[in-house]
């Protein structure tokens, strides 16, 4: 073989090169939004109805209530399944008094029932946790808490009720713990299945992590622009009291 054919060949692979190792450099853009709380630092609360007793529904309803006390609504995302009326599917607790009961059953139609399902709280001291329900014991020092499922994640690894591959697409949203404690709440830019938006929590660090909802799932986060509505029942939001 020539030296000139040699030269020739490198001169070709080399050109090749180059872009492979650009675009592995290049992450994918993220399909999912996240935004994290630290429950020691910041404010979180859950809300569902307001003082004359009807469900906000609505971020903006939630963000006019709340105004009307000085305070200002920092994020919102839907914090739960509900039923018709939209009262909570399964446990919700708000400022400490339990509104609506734990579920214990474990067989019915939805998601909500894939097991384990859990509960997401917060206590008065500022901790947030994430347990399945079955291993849900109440007590005084919970603040706030709502019920949904399936868990996505627990011990760190993906639950194992959730088929990588699935056909089953949908808007999702869900809240996972940092071992530090942080709170990171998602929700998927598009359609994606269980797997996926688990194995998104997963590779955000997260220990554990619980599907809220899915299809109605909407995020108020107006430092990123995103200011989408909808019609809910529990409404878990970050607010800011105004100076």
């Amino acid at each position: 073989m020539s030296k000139r054919l040699i030269h020739f060949g490198l001169s070709c692979l080399l050109l090749f090169i180059p872009p492979i190792a650009w675009a592995e450099q290049i992450a994918p853009p993220s399909r999912f939004i996240s935004h994290m709380v630290d429950p020691q630092e910041d404010e979180l609360a859950f809300f569902w109805r307001d003082e004359a007793g009807e469900p906000y529904q609505h971020f903006q309803r939630l963000k006019q209530a709340l105004a009307k006390q000085n305070q200002t609504l920092v994020f919102a995302m839907n914090g739960g399944m509900y039923q018709e009326d939209l009262s909570p599917l399964g446990l919700y607790i708000e400022k400490g008094e339990t509104q609506y009961r734990l579920s214990r059953r474990q067989q019915g139609y939805g998601n909500f029932y894939i097991q384990p399902n859990g509960v997401f709280y917060l206590t008065k001291s500022g901790e947030g946790h994430i347990v399945a329900t079955s291993e849900f014991k109440p007590n005084s020092e919970i603040e706030y808490a709502t019920q949904s499922g399936p868990m996505l994640l627990v011990e760190g690894e993906i639950n194992p009720k959730l088929t990588k591959g699935s056909l089953s697409l949908r808007l999702r949203n869900g809240v996972g713990l940092l071992p530090d404690g942080r709170i990171v709440f998602s929700i998927s830019k598009s359609f994606v299945n269980f797997y996926d938006f688990a194995e998104h929590f997963k590779q955000q660090g997260c220990d554990v992590a619980l599907y809220l909802d899915g299809s109605v799932s909407r995020i108020y986060l107006p430092e990123k622009k995103l200011l989408s509505d909808g019609r809910f029942g529990v409404i878990i939001g970050q607010v800011s009291r105004l100076p």
